[in-house]
């Protein structure tokens, strides 16, 4: 049984993993996940380079709204689960060491992560206590 700590890096490892496809991230998360999943085994990271592409493959097929939403949250628990698994097989020092290296990845695909605008139109608002009547601009940046 892993503890917290792992699983929260297994799930923002699943995250990064379905956030970071078709993005500029994409090849250097891709290559860190298939690497740290084959564990040195060229066959088996070949494997996880092919199941990588379908990732990226289902959510491009995915496209937008509720469905893809769905697609995503699907994606992002498979790959949570796969790095859960290979967490739990690992001897302590070496599952340390993968949760290091994957903690790495999560932050360069965060670090690499598009920048998202949101256009929100306020002119003519009047804002009285916690409501805000009418309407204008407001500009505001998330990053992820």
């Amino acid at each position: 049984m892993l503890v917290e700590g792992l699983i929260a890096v297994a799930a923002a490892g699943g995250g990064a993993i379905v956030q970071a496809a078709g993005t500029d991230a994409w090849a250097g998360i891709r290559s860190g996940v298939a690497r740290i999943l084959g564990r040195g085994e060229s066959g088996r990271e070949r494997a996880e380079l092919e199941r990588l592409d379908q990732t990226r493959a289902e959510l491009e097929s995915a496209g937008d709204g509720a469905g893809a939403e769905r697609v995503q949250t699907v994606l992002v628990t498979r790959w949570q689960t796969r790095l859960e698994m290979l967490l739990e097989q690992l001897p302590e020092e070496e599952r340390q060491q993968v949760a290091a290296e994957l903690q790495a990845l999560v932050q360069q695909a965060h670090a690499q992560a598009p920048v998202q605008i949101k256009n929100i139109d306020f002119s003519n608002a009047t804002f009285t206590g916690s409501q805000v009547l009418g309407s204008g601009t407001q500009n505001n940046t998330i990053n992820w």
